[in-house]
């Protein structure tokens, strides 16, 4: 999955493709792709959340210290 795909963009292929399951307008031959690309987009979308609240941890940080000081 690209990298450079935003975590909107990524949810919003997500939800096109949960619409798509969940409406039952999905062709057979293309459910198990359309799995795995949802596979792939929801791990994207857990790296960006966790690299987002590791960013923000330390930048919480760093203004603790700096408050400190």
């Amino acid at each position: 999955m690209d990298e450079k795909f935003s975590y909107s963009k990524a949810f919003e292929e997500l939800q096109m493709i949960l619409d798509e399951l969940e409406g039952g307008n999905i062709e057979v031959d293309k459910l198990s792709s359309k799995v795995k690309i949802a596979s792939e987009l929801i791990k994207l979308c857990r790296e960006k959340l966790k690299k987002t609240e590791l960013e923000i941890k330390e930048i919480i940080k760093e203004f603790k210290e700096e408050k400190a000081e």
